[in-house]
């Protein structure tokens, strides 16, 4: 069972960096990245020229207090870092999945900011 958990693992970073060589944020377009635990749902943007995480957001916070990391977690966590995108003045992200399937949680989390007003 460890082995195949491994494999999983080492297959989802292979796709990670594969897709990280063309995916980069700027300052008027910054990477939104996605990362999803078994427990919790974290999404962070970032401006990969300065290095530096503009904002983040994460079902560890209070307000997001008994939300799991299922669909509608992820749509409620969507909708939040949009609204913290809006007050910072960012309406365009470039969407990162970091190696995971767009899809479920992944693509939860990309419409619920889609509908609060971020392009993609």
């Amino acid at each position: 069972m460890k082995r195949k958990m491994n494999d999983k693992l080492r297959k989802r970073l292979k796709r990670k960096v594969h897709i990280r060589k063309t995916l980069n944020g700027t300052n008027e377009r910054p990477r939104m990245s996605v990362f999803k635990s078994n427990k919790y749902l974290y999404v962070q943007v970032i401006d990969d020229g300065e290095g530096k995480t503009l904002c983040a957001a994460s079902t560890l916070e209070e307000t997001f207090k008994g939300v799991k990391p299922n669909v509608a977690g992820g749509s409620k966590l969507g909708e939040e870092i949009a609204k913290r995108l809006t007050e910072k003045k960012i309406m365009e992200v470039v969407f990162d999945r970091n190696g995971y399937l767009y899809h479920g949680v992944v693509k939860a989390i990309a419409d619920g900011a889609r509908k609060a007003g971020i392009k993609f």
